[in-house]
């Protein structure tokens, strides 16, 4: 991949970084509203994720630093994993337990709890794979896990404009805004893992599994 993907992912992280750091200061500062105050644990731990997730997972999309920085691939990913979880969990646990604004109806924290459940089993999946030698599942499910997690990133798009012009939108209009910014992560996602990887065939190049047995074609 070019290596404005990196930058690409990283400016499309800013908005929900800059807001989730704000987050922290309200916290710190104890200005926070009390939905967030009340129970500050698991927020923290979904900004701070997040925060980490979304910066460091950029950089896994540039194949050339891949190659040249296999160490530094490996403990990352080791990293994203955890904050990838740390994410998935802590956005479920606020969804089912803290205090919601109204405008975000019932679709949405439904939206909310399927994100999470997907980002948890694709994450699990993912180092289950790559512990098999199985590159390719291991970088499909990274790929769809790092997609939803940005969610928020492509949300700022879809609602952004919307709120700036007409104020806060409804339950329905918010609703539609939330899940086409997911939609177009999805759909993204699995454009770059079915795209042909440039210079190199699907079944050029075999990675033997960690039994010894059989071979599977590495991405």
């Amino acid at each position: 991949m070019s290596k404005l993907v990196p930058a690409g992912l990283i400016a499309l992280s800013l908005v929900p970084s800059i807001a989730g750091a704000a987050r922290l200061g309200s916290l710190a500062g104890g200005d926070a509203p009390a939905r967030f105050a009340d129970v500050p644990a698991p927020v923290v731990v979904h900004i701070i994720g997040a925060l980490l997730y979304s910066l460091i997972g950029a950089f896994q999309f540039d194949a050339a630093f891949r190659r040249d920085h296999r160490a530094w691939h490996r403990r990352a990913g080791r990293i994203l994993v955890a904050a990838g979880l740390a994410v998935a969990l802590s956005g479920a646990w606020m969804t089912l337990f803290a205090e919601l604004p109204a405008h975000d109806g019932t679709v949405v924290n439904a939206a909310r709890l399927v994100v999470s459940a997907v980002m948890t089993y694709g994450l699990v999946v993912a180092v289950v794979a790559i512990r098999r030698r199985d590159i390719r599942r291991h970088r499909a499910w990274m790929i769809r896990a790092y997609a939803l997690a940005l969610g928020a990133g492509t949300q700022a798009f879809t609602l952004g404009p919307l709120t700036a012009i007409a104020g806060e939108p409804g339950v329905g209009l918010r609703a539609v805004g939330m899940l086409l910014g997911w939609a177009i992560n999805v759909a993204v996602a699995e454009w770059v893992i079915r795209r042909p990887s440039p210079g190199r065939s699907r079944s050029s190049r075999k990675l033997p599994r960690v039994d010894g047995s059989n071979e599977i074609p590495a991405n």
